[in-house]
């Protein structure tokens, strides 16, 4: 194994393209996979910008090919070589640098590695091994992918907060206990033996702090902890964009709401929302849907026949009108066919 020694990184590996063609680089990363064919070496290097094909020719250096020889799967390496154009037919859409390669000029490696115990490219082996090996796992495309996603939508919501006139401020962790919706975490302090702290739930005592302090509009991504049972809407930690605003109403509420979302689509994945989005009261949301978080694309909506069952012969019914209830249905166009 070799050490840098004052060689430093001029890129990243998805960052080279067929206008870099000619230019002198260094790239470090893994070996993704190594290929020998007919004496020249192909290694596909990657790290969390990309990937970029390099060659190892034993017509450029000789020693430097020897070296490569030696290259397994997730070898960690610094290579410093000429950006050239793939040979015709050769090639790869389907990568961002499919069009060059690097010749290798030099080869430092910088790590060795054992064979990994799950695989890196193609399907995912088990979930107990992938946690078990997480920091294996972590080198798969989705999960990088997922990472800079989750990084990219932090930097929109705190880009676009920050215009509006929101002020990040971090609030304390070891905190007393308060009630909420969950039991707390809880942590024993050492100076106060017998004493304990709570684990936040929500920072809702800090934010109305600083509201009554005259931050008025406040925010922060933030760690909660809920001590409940793992289901699939209960997580014991979770991280939520947390608000507080002063002198508004629900609307001015709805519309940094809208405005987060759109912030975040257009800067994740390209996508624009578009025109404004609908905006449901809870009454109307509950008469139409029967829900106060509807899926709005669902077409049956709820319709209002208490009128028309006012006077029915069932007593079901009869009783929701006669005590003040609502009577609703959905009306299936075209579905009498299907009553008894």
């Amino acid at each position: 194994m070799e050490y840098l020694n004052g060689l430093s990184r001029t890129h990243r590996c998805g960052d080279l393209r067929i206008d870099d063609v000619g230019a002198e680089v260094v790239l470090m990363g893994w070996v993704l996979s190594a290929r020998d064919h007919g004496g020249v070496i192909f290694v596909d290097l990657r790290d969390r910008g990309g990937l970029t094909q390099v060659v190892f020719d034993p017509r450029e250096s000789a020693e430097v090919h020897a070296s490569a020889e030696r290259l397994r799967s997730e070898y960690v390496i610094a290579v410093t070589g000429r950006v050239r154009p793939r040979m015709e037919g050769m090639a790869n859409p389907k990568l961002e640098t499919g069009e060059i390669e690097v010749i290798c000029s030099q080869l430092r490696i910088l790590n060795v590695a054992e064979p990994p115990p799950i695989p890196i490219e193609g399907a995912p082996a088990n979930e107990d091994a992938r946690l078990k090996y997480r920091y294996v796992d972590l080198r798969r495309v989705d999960m990088q992918r997922n990472l800079t996603l989750r990084s990219i939508a932090y930097q929109a919501t705190r880009s676009y907060l920050h215009q509006e006139g929101f002020m990040e401020v971090e609030t304390p962790f070891l905190v007393r206990s308060t009630p909420e919706g969950a039991r707390d975490f809880i942590v024993p302090s050492r100076v106060s033996p017998g004493k304990f702290f709570a684990l936040p739930q929500s920072p809702q005592i800090y934010k109305q702090l600083l509201m009554v302090s005259g931050f008025d509009r406040y925010f922060q991504i933030v760690k909660v902890f809920r001590d409940e049972d793992l289901r699939a809407d209960r997580q014991p930690e979770f991280t939520q964009i947390d608000l507080e605003m002063s002198f508004v109403e629900e609307n001015d509420v709805m519309t940094i709401a809208e405005g987060i979302t759109r912030s975040v689509f257009r800067d994740t994945i390209g996508y624009d929302i578009g025109e404004a989005v609908p905006r449901l009261d809870y009454d109307e949301a509950m008469s139409r849907y029967g829900s106060d978080k509807p899926d709005t694309r669902f077409g049956l909506e709820l319709v209002d026949v208490t009128g028309i069952v006012r006077e029915s012969e069932f007593k079901v019914f009869r009783a929701v009108v006669e005590s003040g209830g609502l009577v609703s249905a959905i009306n299936v166009k075209g579905g009498a066919s299907f009553s008894r």
